[in-house]
């Protein structure tokens, strides 16, 4: 359903539960990073008032998510450690040309933030399915829902915004291009890299 070219090693969860207070803060972070990049296309495009009221609803969604993971961490009597560079999305940043129509400028947004959520739905049903940890893999097999939902709105609005063909073919070659990046990542406790 994802699309994506390469799968997460499955050995990636035991690196994770090594280092559960790791994932914890790393994955809190991925989640004010997504209620600050669906700001950021509010800020950008309030001309679109249905990709206004999407990113509103998913900013408030996704600081609910912050808070959740937030919980987790102190529940188990640790506290939110700083902000790590994710690796992954610097990286895949760098994929499409700057530049451009502001219409392009917003299809690649929507086609990063698109495959950002794939990955993370990826990763989540990976833990869901082989964390030990049986909190954790509920916690994250009902998280793996709201990601797979973002996934396709995102898609669904960059080939709005966009002409399909071009949205496509774009598509195919940013998973190719993120197939070749997580060759070299997967081998830290983090939710991307």
């Amino acid at each position: 359903m994802l699309g994506l070219k390469l799968p997460t090693d499955p050995r990636w969860v035991n690196i994770v539960e090594k280092n559960i207070e790791e994932i914890l803060t790393d994955h809190a972070y991925c989640e004010q990073k997504a209620a600050s990049m669906a700001i950021s296309l509010i800020i950008g495009f309030p001309e679109k008032s249905d990709l206004v009221k999407e990113m509103t609803a998913l900013a408030r969604e996704e600081m609910g998510h912050f808070n959740m993971v937030h919980d987790k961490i102190v529940k188990r009597g640790w506290v939110l450690g700083r902000e790590r560079k994710d690796e992954y999305v610097l990286e895949l940043m760098k994929f499409f040309p700057k530049g451009g129509s502001k219409e392009t400028h917003l299809v690649h947004k929507l086609l990063y933030a698109a495959m950002i959520e794939a990955r993370s739905c990826e990763r989540f049903r990976l833990l869901s399915e082989e964390i030990n940890d049986k909190e954790l893999a509920n916690f994250y097999r009902n998280l793996m829902v709201s990601e797979a939902n973002h996934y396709t709105m995102f898609l669904k609005f960059a080939r709005k915004y966009g002409e399909r063909e071009v949205v496509d073919e774009k598509w195919q070659q940013l998973l190719d291009y993120e197939a070749s990046l997580m060759q070299k990542l997967g081998k830290k406790e983090t939710i991307h890299g």
